[in-house]
């Protein structure tokens, strides 16, 4: 069978159980649209993009850190075939506790920043390269508490993130990074350590997750499995489900423009993995 007709071999990571649940339901929804589509689980992202770049897997369902390291290795050609509406305006907060804001990144100097697993783009690198950009070298200037936990996953598990929140809730920071939507969902869940934070300082917008294929994947089997993925409906019961257990309610096209701060700041100072 030509590649032109076998099935897409989609690379996931499985950093959560549901995982499987939601890709069981996209499986169903690629087949009626005539594009056979079969997921492979990876333990970690690092796996994974080894794997896109051998061939093993036509896509790869990656972090925006994952992205930016295939894309480095392809010299730029990576292909993007989609990314969720959440992923085109996600943002890092700096959290402190109520009534211990701080106007701006200066007054950060000195105290204690907890920051997420250091391969995640949303809770650690990003944070520390906009800080840099606002005149603040947080390295230097400030003791960083970190939480290097699921290393692999990016931050994909929220654990680090939890931490994160928890130590700047008891005092053992003075103020965390995490990604908005991580704290969003933490409030929706009520936990308590959020109780009594509040967000002192956002980052400007980025990218965060993509469909990431080779520049040598059949462009007609591309542009199926992309008319695909966009054809996917939250107004369909039947996908209504899975889309929300992926946190998507529309799927965009994507491009590369919300990549370049993360590749900036992953050029400077690769992440170690």
């Amino acid at each position: 069978m030509s590649r032109a007709t076998a099935e897409v071999r989609v690379g996931c990571v499985a950093y959560h159980p549901r995982i499987v649940t939601i890709w069981e339901s996209f499986l169903e929804h690629f087949e009626a649209r005539s594009v056979p589509t079969d997921y492979i689980l990876y333990s970690n992202y690092e796996r994974q993009v080894s794997a896109l770049l051998a061939g093993d897997i036509d896509i790869a369902w990656n972090t925006n850190t994952a992205f930016v390291a295939a894309e480095q290795q392809l010299g730029g050609e990576a292909r993007i075939l989609g990314m969720r509406d959440l992923d085109a305006e996600f943002a890092t907060v700096i959290v402190t506790r109520r009534g211990e804001t701080f106007e701006d990144a200066a007054a950060l100097a000195g105290r204690k920043l907890a920051l997420g697993s250091r391969d995640s783009g949303h809770a650690a690198i990003l944070p520390l390269h906009y800080l840099r950009e606002q005149g603040l070298d947080a390295e230097s200037a400030c003791e960083l508490v970190r939480f290097d936990t699921d290393l692999g996953k990016h931050g994909d598990t929220g654990d680090s993130e939890l931490r994160v929140v928890r130590a700047v809730a008891d005092g053992r920071a003075d103020a965390g990074a995490l990604g908005e939507p991580t704290l969003a969902a933490l409030r929706g869940e009520r936990v308590p350590a959020v109780a009594d934070l509040e967000v002192s300082w956002r980052s400007p917008t980025y990218y965060h997750c993509n469909f990431t294929a080779l520049p040598s994947l059949d462009d007609g089997v591309a542009q199926r499995w992309f008319d695909a993925l966009l054809a996917m409906s939250y107004d369909d019961p039947g996908q209504r489900q899975a889309m929300d257990l992926e946190g998507v309610k529309r799927w965009l096209p994507g491009d590369r423009t919300g990549y370049s701060a993360l590749a900036a700041a992953m050029a400077a100072g690769a992440p170690e993995t």
